[in-house]
């Protein structure tokens, strides 16, 4: 039955929406402006077509190598009898708390001549460049994202259709990718689009590995050539290559049936013994973590001690001191506004909750690069002296990640149920003080994951911090960008190893609420 939205949830919901709405609409404006032969001149460029086939083969090939990297090892972790669990779980969340950018550098200054694995070693491998390094990287640090799709798909999946493939003379190679891999296909398509839209708007990994791609041009463009219209053209096209994205995925959603029509209740899957393949499971679980976490780190503790700058740790000291402000500034504003956002989304029906709802999830779709240049427009045109201040940076980091809020918050909704609240109003209570009263009670772990997930990730924001930040305000993400794409490896290295220990700490925190 639908309802109509209160005033107390409508408002905030429509700031939402109109925050993430006008500074795209004025980017179109902006992109429009110029005279039409500039306009022919600039949509028809050949650098357009090289730049869009750089990023659609990149995007590609991380969804490829990060599901073959997720899919073994969400296997290993959930069907079969490698253990401890736990640390294979662990191994495949805790690549999430080091940013791309941060594995680019301690990839970057581990290889070549006078990189760390030369020096310690005497062993000179190439350093990673190009499209092979943007793969490498991107695959090893956002791999996370499938894994946990996949691990959750593969732990509660009934064992009934594949027991009856079995029976009816199929392999267990064959009852796999005809049976199992099938009933991912939802956990695949959740996870594969948070990568593909993370690959899509990355410009500090492609950067540093000298890959040009859209975000990459787009951020060159505005800092460097200061060509406004261009940049807010390729800002465009790399908005529908999202836009694709996300109607790529709704559309091989459609139709999807996979819950059970027996009312029986379903069996945990059975565990599978992996016997010969057991050395060759521990030898890729040995790889995945050299790569992803030890060698990461071992170069990070390498260059740190390298680092003999007397300015260096109270500049750290300074840098963290900045960079925790401003995330649990951000955490608070943006989980604030994801509440009314998840009450309207689990408790009304109907076309407006809807459109509310998936118009707030535009800003998260949005590529940071993209969505930053907008508010620059907007801003320079509607009121400039918000330009460059924290109160905008704290707005961009709110309306980029609101989406990502709302998912525990609903979550905690749906668990809550709804007749609390109608006690309450049968009792005189309003509608307000119920939400407030019995609602928000409930809610404490969902609220508390929301705020971790936003603090995290503005922890390792880049682009919105680059380019909208206040002068002279540093951070780690900023300072490890800085130093590192100066070459200066040691300088980066105190800055990259605290960005690591704190989203270790906070990945930690998160996995423990969730399993709790």
């Amino acid at each position: 039955m639908t309802r109509r939205l209160p005033p107390f949830l409508l408002l905030p919901a429509l700031l939402t929406v109109l925050g993430v709405l006008v500074p795209l609409s004025y980017l179109v404006l902006r992109a429009l402006g110029a005279e039409p032969g500039e306009l022919r001149e600039i949509v028809f460029r050949t650098r357009n077509l090289v730049l869009a086939g750089n990023t659609l083969l990149l995007g590609a090939s991380v969804l490829l190598t990060t599901t073959l990297v997720a899919l073994p090892l969400a296997f290993l972790a959930a069907r079969t009898d490698l253990r401890p669990r736990r640390l294979l779980t662990l191994l495949g969340v805790l690549p999430l708390a080091i940013p791309g950018y941060v594995g680019a550098y301690a990839f970057i200054a581990a290889g070549g001549a006078g990189g760390a694995i030369d020096t310690l070693t005497g062993l000179r491998l190439p350093g990673p460049s190009g499209f092979w390094g943007a793969l490498l990287v991107l695959t090893l640090f956002t791999f996370p994202y499938l894994f946990l799709n996949l691990h959750a798909a593969l732990r509660t999946q009934d064992p009934a259709l594949e027991d009856a493939a079995r029976l009816l003379g199929r392999t267990r190679w064959q009852t796999f990718w005809q049976v199992t891999v099938p009933h991912l296909r939802p956990a695949w398509l959740s996870g594969g689009l948070l990568i593909g839209l993370h690959t899509l708007g990355d410009f500090s990994v492609v950067s540093l590995m000298r890959y040009p791609t859209f975000s990459a041009a787009i951020y060159q463009q505005y800092t460097a050539a200061y060509d406004r219209v261009y940049s807010a053209w390729l800002a465009l096209l790399l908005l529908l290559l999202t836009g694709a994205a996300l109607w790529l995925e709704a559309r091989f959603m459609r139709g999807v049936f996979l819950s059970r029509v027996s009312p029986a209740t379903a069996r945990k899957p059975g565990t599978v013994k992996l016997g010969r393949l057991r050395p060759l499971a521990w030898l890729f679980v040995a790889v995945l973590a050299v790569m992803t976490l030890v060698l990461p780190l071992g170069t990070m503790l390498y260059w740190l001690g390298l680092e003999n700058s007397p300015f260096a740790w109270p500049s750290l000291l300074d840098a963290l001191r900045s960079a925790l402000g401003a995330a649990a500034l951000a955490a608070l504003t943006t989980t604030a506004l994801a509440l009314p956002l998840a009450v309207i989304g689990s408790r009304f029906s109907g076309r407006w909750p809807r459109i509310i709802e998936r118009a707030a999830y535009l800003g998260y779709a949005t590529p940071p690069l993209a969505f930053a240049l907008a508010l620059i427009f907007f801003v320079l045109r509607a009121a400039p002296p918000l330009y460059q201040t924290l109160p905008l940076l704290i707005i961009a980091y709110t309306l980029h990640f609101v989406a990502e809020a709302i998912g525990p918050i609903r979550s905690g909704l749906v668990r809550a149920t709804p007749r609390l609240e109608e006690a309450a109003r049968v009792l005189g209570v309003s509608r307000g003080g119920a939400l407030r009263r019995v609602t928000l009670p409930l809610l404490g772990p969902g609220l508390l994951v929301s705020a971790s997930f936003v603090f995290l990730s503005v922890l390792k924001e880049l682009p919105l911090t680059l380019l909208l930040s206040p002068i002279g305000f540093e951070t780690l993400a900023r300072n490890v960008w800085s130093y590192t794409e100066e070459a200066q490896y040691a300088s980066a290295a105190p800055y990259a190893l605290a960005l690591a220990a704190v989203g270790a700490v906070l990945t930690g925190l998160i996995l423990r609420r969730e399993r709790e």
